[in-house]
């Protein structure tokens, strides 16, 4: 599918951007639009970037392996550093505010890594249609001065997918997905012994052949999201003993899948009205 020459001016427009930032590191998590980003900057730069996975227990090994496999077939400079969000109280009670504490680490560990190696530019991969979602890790980018560049030049999720697309890239298509602290409800403790029932249960969901889902830590209760294009397979005898069997294993005492499939940030929804103001006052 070629893009169109609308499209194409403000790729240029980006390259133009990464090219006048001097030394940057690139905040990588393997999604779409930060490989998408790692990409460009490797084109704009060379090896005047660097791709920066944080690793902790809210990253997936499944996503981390990912990310690394990417950065090689991609011959993009990738440093992996360790960040411990867990360490922090604010993050472990897991309110509203708890993406603003893991950005907040995150670009706190990149800052210095950036100084030691002489980098003027941290860059992470927010775009257009993320401003219209509850994001307060956006917060935490700006009071850092993150660099936006895909949002500076106007790109919503599509235009980067379609882009992506176009120069090849094999992560066009990847479904979306958030760190594993994501999943679990607010006001329910973020542990390692959640994150690793959710992974283990996502790593399973994978092996059954589903693409698109979510595993939703409700305490005793775990709610499985599954895409809708993928529901009638879900929704099949076979396979509620199949899921009772996995889930139950891994400790929780219901399982439930969600009727209304799978949506990005479905926990924002229990959130009441004045904790979507987070750092805007």
């Amino acid at each position: 599918m070629a893009i169109s020459g609308e499209l194409a001016g403000r790729r240029s427009v980006l390259e133009q951007q990464l090219s006048s930032r001097g030394r940057t590191l690139v905040a990588f998590s393997g999604g779409t639009d930060s490989a998408f980003l790692a990409w460009a900057a490797h084109q704009a730069l060379g090896d005047g970037m660097m791709a920066v996975i944080a690793d902790s227990p809210s990253l997936a090994r499944f996503q981390l392996a990912d990310a690394v496999a990417f950065a090689q077939e991609q011959s993009i400079p990738l440093e992996i550093i360790r960040t411990d969000e867990l360490n922090r109280a604010e993050y472990v009670r897991n309110d509203s505010s708890r993406c603003f504490h893991c950005k907040d680490e995150l670009f706190t560990v990149m800052e210095q890594f950036a100084k030691d190696r002489d980098c003027q530019t941290i860059a992470y991969g927010v775009n257009v249609d993320d401003k219209g979602d509850f994001r307060p890790g956006q917060i935490a980018a700006a009071r850092h001065r993150v660099a936006a560049p895909l949002l500076e030049a106007g790109f919503t999720k599509q235009d980067i997918r379609d882009l992506a697309r176009d120069a090849g890239l094999r992560i066009w298509d990847k479904p979306a997905s958030a760190c594993l602290s994501s999943r679990i409800e607010y006001g329910r403790p973020v542990t390692t012994e959640a994150l690793n029932a959710v992974e283990r249960g996502e790593d399973a969901l994978r092996r059954l052949g589903f693409r698109q889902f979510r595993v939703r830590h409700h305490g005793d209760i775990v709610r499985i999201e599954i895409a809708g294009e993928e529901m009638g397979r879900a929704l099949t005898q076979e396979m509620a003993v199949e899921f009772s069997k996995i889930f139950k294993g891994l400790g929780f005492k219901f399982v439930t899948l969600d009727l209304e499939g799978f949506r990005s940030g479905s926990m924002n929804a229990l959130l009441p009205a004045e904790q979507l103001v987070f750092g805007q006052k």
